[in-house]
Formats: structure tokens, sequence, C-alpha cells
């Protein structure tokens, strides 16, 4: 064992320098996110195939069935520009994350789908909302994970489209009484009772939803949506404080910076209020 250490082991290691422990950091980190981001789609039934197929490949070689063989490499040849075709989506969808991204998060893949996308539909389902006052409450899980401070609920876990948040928010259906949480880009749970608010000043106007909003946001550093179905304005509830009456593209502006940069301050270009007894 000590001979192997000095003859194999130790000059391998005297070889290695700084430079090539950052490398390999690097590509297995590129290649972690490469492979967690197939997981999440279609591509990875496909690599699966094309797995199968190689290995058919080598098995025929080894055997000698040159028939299969032939046809399988010649097959292969051609792989390169045959996954080209087959993951666009894929690729278009990695490419065009990179090219939002800073350069901080350029390796890691948006694997719930983009940020715009998103707000675009919640805004949309917020706008339809308010016009037919139809009340809800959406809550956007930051860093602070919030199954602690939730009660009851039905697992969605599905992806976010104006009509299904509509749907959700229709009076007397199932899911309808309650939150919506969101989490990682997808609305996780709906029904959700949440803790209400600690502060004893509130004006009466304010109802069970919104001290819902702003108790789960004295919590944690979550962003709350509330839309009244009284007066149908639309309400944004952060760290205790509330900013009320938003319209569509100032709630999109809200959420796009809020969601992507959760460590940011408040944009200085909205108000919030601090709530207290007076209306």
């Amino acid at each position: 064992m000590i001979q192997f250490w000095e003859t194999n082991l130790y000059p391998f290691i005297r070889t290695i320098q700084l430079s090539d422990i950052v490398d390999i950091i690097i590509v297995a980190f590129i290649l972690y996110n490469v492979i967690k981001f197939i997981r999440q789609t279609r591509a990875a039934q496909l690599l699966k195939g094309i797995g199968i197929l190689l290995a058919i490949m080598f098995i025929s070689d080894w055997f000698q069935l040159n028939v299969i063989n032939f046809i399988l490499s010649n097959t292969m040849q051609i792989g390169a520009t045959a996954l080209l075709i087959v993951f666009q989506p894929e690729l278009r969808r990695a490419l065009e994350h990179m090219g939002r991204s800073k350069f901080t998060s350029i390796f890691s893949f948006d694997e719930n789908g983009s940020l715009g996308d998103m707000v675009d539909e919640v805004c949309l389902a917020a706008n339809s909302l308010s016009r037919t006052k139809t009340g809800a409450l959406l809550v956007f899980e930051r860093r602070t994970k919030l199954d602690d401070l939730l009660t009851g609920g039905t697992v969605v876990n599905s992806d976010i489209s104006s009509e299904l948040l509509e749907n959700i928010f229709v009076p007397n259906t199932p899911l309808h009484d309650g939150a919506v949480v969101i989490r990682d880009g997808k609305i996780y749970k709906a029904a959700c009772v949440l803790p209400l608010s600690s502060n004893k000043n509130l004006s009466k106007e304010f109802g069970t939803r919104h001290r819902a909003a702003l108790g789960i946001s004295e919590q944690s550093d979550c962003v709350a949506l509330t839309v009244s179905e009284e007066t149908g304005k639309i309400s944004v509830m952060m760290n205790g404080e509330m900013m009320r009456n938003l319209s569509v593209s100032s709630l999109s502006r809200l959420l796009t910076k809020q969601i992507a940069e959760p460590d940011q301050d408040k944009p200085k270009n909205l108000r919030f209020l601090k709530v207290r007894g007076n209306k």
C-alpha cells in the first residue's frame, strides 16, 4: 500500500495545481446543473432512448452483428444534428435564461420556466379578478420556506396560468377560500390558511384576506398579493407593509424585481405604507 502511494498516487497528486481544482469544480457544477435541467424536461426520456441505442450498438459490435452495427453506426453519425433539432425547445429555453441572467447566476438553469412568463400570467389573472371583484390571495415564497406557517391546503404542483388562477378563486369552488402559495415558479398549494397579522391597530376596513397577507409578510420574506372582493383593488404586502391600489404595470414591475432579486430593498418608485389604524 505504501509503495503504491509512493509510486503512483503521490507523484500524480504533486502535479495537481490550484487551476486544475478550480477547473474540475466548474465543470462538475455545470454538469450538475445540466443534468438537473434535463431531468425536468422531456429530454430525459429522449436521452434514455439514445443511451439504449448506444448500448445496442456496442453489444452488436461485440457479438459481430454486422448489419445492426452498420445501421446504428451510420445513424449515430448524424446524431449531433438530430439532437439539435429534437432538443431545440430545451436549448432555446436554456440560452434565453443565460441571456437574461447576471454573471453570478448564468450557470443556474431556470427549470421552472421564465420569470417573465410567470409574472405575466399572474398579472393577467390579477387584472381579470380585479375587474370582476373576485377576492384572491397569492403568496410568493422567496428564500424563507413557508411550510411551518401554512395550515391545511391542497397540493397542486402545477404550472402557473392565468386561467387556472382565476378558476381557483371562483366563489364557492373547493379551493377558493384560502391562499395560493407559489414556490419555485409553480403553484405549490391552494386553499392554505395563513397566520393573521399581529397588528392590533389595523383598520376595520381590512378583512381576513388582507390580515392574512400582512400576517404572512410579517413572519417571512414572502411577497403577498391580494385582490379585494369589495373594491377590486390590488394590494401587495412585504415585511408587514402594504401598497394598495396597484396598477397592473406597477404590479408587474414590483413582482419581477422582488422575485428575481429577493435580497433587494423595496423599489424606491413605489410607496409602501406601514399599516396603522387610520384608513
